[in-house]
């Protein structure tokens, strides 16, 4: 009788501790629903308060390599977007090539489009303050003649971005030829065509005069590094220097201020400046064929991302060149010792001077040309796609024609120098 009863008590608590139980969850869910309500009513009033226009938008690799993804989305040609592993620095060197004393593996980032087998291998350097995506109005049409592989230059880009400790001109050409070197032994690349924009152009030289025996044929667009402060036509500088506003620029170049600094010191308003800037230089002030409209939403973004990321590699600039673009060690020094046949590509209004290409080939000894394109400023491969990919194909006529009487006239509209 009184285990009977005992049972039945035991039941009544379990009843009462089910409701009790039932209870509490319900007010925790109703006070987890009243928090989340609280939470976006608070976020509501904050957008309110604070609108988009001053919104900080963030940045990191993640955004840089879907940013990228968003923009290659227009092309036609099926690729592959990797991070290619280069290590800590070159084997057995105490020193990494980044000058850093991280043992942490570095990645460049790399896409590689399908090609026609047999087809030569381009390889695409961009140049300062841009990245590979910047190619993107070229991949289709190069695609169909070339196996094309484009790269973000280490510290650029969605390629690993080390803190960036050099302090010279060697140890900052180093940086970007012998980490170069370390993604070309990973891709298992020989006898390729290099061709390199701009900065790119000056460290595809310099790799060039370094591995020459990689290198099949070397292409430099509107390449920079030619030009010494010392040459006779640097005195404008000079004479500018000499003034307030050269002093204070001057400051400002040695004391490694870049672009990209402006970028995000400007916080919520970078994205804007970004955009005037693509706008204009793309389309009101396009040396030839401006953007679509998706084009250009689509670079800006991917831009601003490349930009205002972590500082790494736009800190090279005052260690390669003094204030004016001119080279601190002048390719044109180095001309004597070319061993790679090269071709010149220059946008008809680049402001790059192509006279210094004219200087070196003096004293090159290998074959060189030089090849102008009209309606086309410094970034000639986008303002005029078209009349890029045919000196392009001009440039590499002996690796691309199977006929060797075929494809030797110079393509219309173009200029030989």
């Amino acid at each position: 009788m009184n285990l009977s009863r005992f049972a039945s008590r035991l039941r009544m608590a379990e009843e009462i501790s089910k409701k009790v139980g039932s209870s509490s969850t319900a007010s925790v869910a109703d006070s987890s629903a009243a928090t989340s309500a609280a939470t976006n009513a608070a976020k509501s009033r904050w957008k309110i308060l604070w609108p988009n226009s001053l919104r900080w938008i963030p940045t990191s690799t993640d955004y840089i390599i879907a940013a990228e993804k968003r923009l290659l989305s227009i092309l036609k040609t099926p690729y592959v977007q990797e991070q290619v592993n280069i290590g800590s620095g070159p084997p057995g060197s105490k020193i990494r090539w980044f000058r850093s004393t991280s043992n942490e593996s570095r990645y460049i980032n790399t896409v590689t489009f399908d090609a026609k087998e047999g087809a030569p291998t381009l390889v695409m350097v961009h140049g300062y303050a841009a990245s590979q995506g910047f190619f993107f109005r070229n991949f289709d049409a190069l695609a169909n003649r070339f196996r094309v592989i484009a790269i973000d230059q280490l510290g650029w880009g969605g390629s690993s971005r080390p803190d960036f400790t050099c302090r010279s001109t060697e140890e900052t050409e180093a940086w970007f030829i012998d980490s170069f070197e370390e993604w070309r032994k990973t891709q298992n690349l020989s006898n390729f065509i290099l061709l390199g924009h701009s900065f790119g152009g000056y460290v595809a030289a310099k790799y060039a005069l370094k591995h020459p025996e990689h290198v099949q044929h070397l292409i430099l667009v509107g390449s920079a590094g030619f030009s010494a402060e010392a040459d006779a036509k640097s005195e404008w500088l000079t004479k500018f220097r000499a003034t307030w506003k050269g002093a204070v620029l001057n400051h400002l170049w040695e004391s490694n201020f870049t672009p990209q600094k402006l970028i995000r010191g400007l916080g919520p308003w970078g994205p804007g400046l970004v955009n005037r800037y693509t706008t204009a230089r793309f389309g009101a002030y396009s040396e030839g064929t401006v953007l679509t409209e998706e084009e250009a939403k689509l670079l800006t973004d991917y831009v601003y991302h490349t930009l205002a990321a972590k500082a790494s590699g736009e800190l090279c600039l005052k260690y390669i060149f003094s204030f004016g673009a001119f080279a601190r060690k002048p390719l044109l020094q180095s001309a004597s010792e070319w061993k790679v046949p090269t071709t010149f590509i220059y946008g008809m209004n680049d402001w790059m001077n192509y006279q210094g290409a004219v200087e070196a080939r003096k004293s090159m000894k290998v074959p060189c040309e030089i090849i102008r394109v009209p309606q086309g400023g410094h970034f000639v491969f986008i303002d005029n796609p078209s009349g890029f990919h045919s000196a392009v194909l001009y440039a590499c006529r002996k690796f691309i024609s199977q006929d060797s009487s075929h494809d030797q006239q110079l393509p219309d509209g173009l200029r030989l120098v």
